[in-house]
C-alpha cells in the first residue's frame, strides 16, 4: 500500500499571514486552488493513492471530484491529521507520504523523483523555515512525524538515531511554501503555469502589490 496524503485547514483557517493583502474570502479561495495545484502532482504518480484529509466539505469534494479519496478530519491540528492517515496506513512494507497543501510550484516530475527514493525516510524542507514539506516514511511508524519551524532537521535527527535510511529530497518544486505576502510576489513573477498563479493574476495583486511597497 502506498498513500500520498494531502492535509488541508479549513478554509477559515487558511493563510492568516496573507491578511495584509487577501480578504478571508480570498485565502480561502487561494488554499483550495493550491490544492489543486497539489492534487495535479499528486494525482500523476500512478502507483500511489492520494487522500485528502480535511475538517473543510469544500476540499473534500475536490478531492472527491479529483479521483482522490476524501478523509474525515477527526482532530484539529496538522499532527492529528497525520496521526489518523498513520493509523491506516499499515504493514512494514506500506509507504505514506504526507505532502503539504501549499506548494504551488509543486509538479508531477518533481514527485516522481522524490518518490522514486528506496530509502525509509525521505524529507523535503522548506525554504523558508526549514520545515518539512513532504515527508516519506516506509513504515508510517519509522520516525515520528513532525511539521512547522526546523522540523526537517528533527526528521533528518530521528532517522539518524533510529539507524535508518534517510534522503533530503532537495528540490525548488518542494521547497517553496506560499504563506507570506512575499510569496505571492514571487509566484506573481516565477511565470510558473500554475493555477496559483492565474488566480493571482485574476485578483489583481500584481498591482496591490504594488501599491503596499
Amino acid at each position: 500500500m502506498q498513500v500520498l496524503a494531502v492535509p488541508v485547514k479549513t478554509v477559515e483557517r487558511a493563510k492568516s499571514r496573507l491578511s495584509p493583502v487577501l480578504t478571508a474570502a480570498e485565502r480561502g479561495a487561494l488554499s483550495l486552488i493550491m490544492l489543486e495545484d497539489v492534487l495535479d502532482a499528486c494525482l500523476s504518480q500512478p502507483t500511489w493513492e492520494v487522500w485528502v484529509v480535511s475538517r473543510d466539505e469544500a476540499a473534500l469534494e475536490i478531492g472527491a471530484r479529483r479521483g482522490a479519496r476524501p478523509l474525515a478530519e477527526e482532530g484539529r491540528s496538522l499532527l492529528e491529521a497525520v496521526r489518523q492517515v498513520e493509523g491506516e496506513v499499515r504493514g512494514r512494507s506500506s509507504r505514506l507520504g504526507i505532502v503539504l497543501a501549499d506548494l504551488p510550484f509543486l509538479t508531477a516530475e518533481a514527485l516522481s523523483e522524490s518518490l522514486e527514493h528506496e530509502a525509509q525516510v525521505v524529507a523535503a524542507p522548506a525554504d523558508s523555515d526549514g520545515g518539512t514539506n513532504l515527508l516519506v516514511r516506509r513504515p508510517a511508524s519509522v520516525i515520528p512525524a513532525r511539521f512547522g519551524r526546523a522540523s526537517f532537521a528533527k526528521h533528518r535527527w530521528a532517522s539518524r538515531r533510529t539507524g535508518v535510511a534517510f534522503v533530503e529530497a532537495r528540490l525548488l518544486e518542494l521547497a517553496f511554501d506560499l504563506d507570506r505576502p512575499a510569496d505571492l510576489a514571487r509566484v506573481l513573477v516565477s511565470g510558473h503555469p500554475c493555477r496559483t498563479r492565474s488566480a493571482c493574476l485574476e485578483m489583481g495583486l500584481t498591482e496591490r502589490l504594488r501599491m503596499r511597497a
